[in-house]
């Protein structure tokens, strides 16, 4: 094994060198070190039998490679640092503050972030198809583990792997959509965060209905290329019956499909519109937002940023407190834990954010009961 070379042991190479080549006495002895002095070319050569010399070439050869060798050890002795392959679906500035939080819980954990782990990031914009073969490029890195955000990415990082621990983050039930089999003991290798985004879709409904309340027809919005488009149908016309309400189902899977779409719903006599949770919709917020304030559609999303782009309202679970879960958890597989024994965490925080500027232009009263709930009121 290489040994680091201290000062006195480069004195006795030294020592050796000058010898060989100058055959001069070196008369003085490096502090600390217990090498008798040399009292004279004589004396060193004749203690020495002329087989035992060092050659001048060998005496190279060993120095170069002591030499050459010396940055290795020191770069070798660098604790190594963990990679975390984060695999989103839409683009790393919509995602600025999920990240934030997500990079807040690894540090809770007990992660520094600039010298014990690195995030390696693959962004889908959008574009769910190239889920899977993002998936395949993070799990051929071989980080230490992969935070999938979304549904899309869970399934994406589970059909990539099953050997590297996976932390996900979705707004559905984990084992209806087939990622485990259990919820406190998930076995295999993922384990996550999940929010009551689906589950509050019909809570959606109601609290439009209640800013709405002359909407005897509301349409829902669906990504037909979503993975759970049927259970989210199912839940939302049973919930439009018992609040005695026409629900129609409107779909649009590409970003051409949302001008006509909202234009359409004038005719159709819709009074609101509740659009699901869908990455593909994240990814489009803004452009959603903005549809919806322009063409006078009363709607509701679930991100913040729905309501603070334009839009009427938005209600859902907290994405900042389910990220930073997801990062605590990220952070534990990397201390050694194993993601099968770790269970499935629900991030139960509701967030309630309301546009009374677009309320005004489509001449919209918020009720009372709803601006006490609000966590936050954009006027």
């Amino acid at each position: 094994m290489s040994q680091i070379v201290t000062s006195c042991q480069w004195y006795t190479i030294f020592r050796e060198y000058s010898s060989l080549i100058h055959q001069d006495p070196i008369d003085h002895q490096y502090e600390g070190c217990k090498v008798a002095r040399n009292r004279g070319a004589g004396t060193f050569a004749r203690a020495r039998r002329r087989g035992d010399r060092m050659k001048r070439r060998d005496f190279l050869y060993t120095i170069g490679g002591v030499a050459v060798s010396w940055p290795a050890m020191t770069h070798a002795q660098q604790p190594a640092v963990k990679v975390i392959g984060f695999l989103g679906p839409t683009t790393p500035q919509l995602f600025a503050a999920r990240l934030q939080s997500f990079r807040q819980g690894v540090a809770e954990a007990g992660f520094d972030q600039d010298s014990s782990v690195r995030i390696e990031d693959r962004w889908a914009a959008g574009d769910m198809k190239k889920l899977p073969a993002l998936a395949a490029e993070v799990a051929s890195r071989a980080p230490s583990v992969i935070a999938a955000a979304g549904l899309s990415a869970a399934l994406a990082a589970k059909a990539a792997t099953s050997t590297i621990p996976v932390v996900f983050f979705i707004g559905e039930d984990p084992i209806g959509v087939g990622l485990v089999t259990t919820l406190n003991r998930p076995g295999g290798n993922l384990t996550g965060v999940t929010t009551l985004n689906t589950e509050i879709g019909p809570k959606r409904l109601e609290m439009i209905r209640q800013v709405v309340p002359s909407a005897s027809t509301i349409a829902v919005l669906i990504n037909p290329a979503s993975p759970n488009t049927d259970a989210l149908a199912k839940s939302m016309l049973e919930a439009a019956r018992n609040l005695g309400v026409e629900l129609q189902i409107v779909r649009a899977a590409r970003e051409a499909d949302f001008e006509p779409l909202f234009a359409s719903l004038a005719e159709r006599r819709v009074g609101a519109l509740v659009i699901t949770t869908d990455a593909f919709y994240i990814s489009r917020v803004g452009q959603l937002a903005r549809l919806s304030e322009r063409l006078a559609v009363p709607a509701i999303f679930q991100y913040r940023d729905f309501a603070a782009a334009g839009g009427l309202m938005s209600y859902g679970g907290s994405f900042l407190d389910g990220y930073r879960q997801m990062g605590v958890y990220a952070g534990r597989i990397l201390k050694g834990e194993k993601p099968g024994e770790l269970p499935v965490q629900q991030a139960t925080k509701i967030e309630l954010f309301l546009n009374l500027k677009t309320a005004k232009s489509l001449g919209l009263s918020i009720p009372l009961s709803l601006l006490g709930r609000a966590d936050e009121v954009i006027e």
